[in-house]
């Protein structure tokens, strides 16, 4: 089941080096409950960057979704962070938030054009299957427009089947 994203208020409980905690506001006003916040700047074409971005999203979605949810989020985000700095030439910037029913990843860059889901060719196994697995894993994703640049985005429910 795919889902249309929601936006929400928030406001700061505590902040780290790279991971902020707060509590979401619900739209009658009363709270949701603890969200947790994982940050990243992705140096320019890093790809070290990719899995140290894994085990840090390992690290915030220890206690969090049904079993196996944990190991999508952690495909999907690699995707969108290769992609970030394979086809850009600038850094990129990765924001997760985990709540209680969802996790939001997204990955901004600063290069415009929207990113198009495509068909893997079938002599390249290594290229074209991103924003496939992505679009077909994620129970909603899009790409958000920035006057510099796009955030591509996924979401996943933490009890979604």
């Amino acid at each position: 089941m795919k889902r249309q994203a929601r936006g929400s208020g928030s406001t700061v409980i505590a902040n780290t080096s790279a991971r902020k905690q707060t509590v979401q506001d619900t739209a009658d006003g009363g709270e949701r409950g603890p969200v947790s916040q994982l940050r990243r700047r992705l140096g320019r074409a890093d790809l070290r960057a990719v899995p140290e971005t894994r085990r840090a999203l390992r690290e915030l979605l220890r206690h969090w979704g049904r079993p196996g949810q944990s190991e999508t989020a952690e495909l999907l985000t690699s995707e969108l962070v290769t992609n970030a700095l394979v086809h850009t030439d600038q850094d990129a910037y990765l924001t997760a938030t985990v709540g209680p029913d969802c996790l939001r990843v997204e990955v901004r860059d600063f290069v415009a054009g929207r990113p198009q889901p495509r068909r893997p060719d079938t002599g390249d196994a290594t290229h074209g299957r991103g924003l496939a697995l992505v679009q077909s894993l994620a129970d909603a994703w899009g790409v958000r427009p920035h006057a510099t640049g796009k955030a591509v985005w996924f979401e996943l429910g933490a009890e979604m089947a």
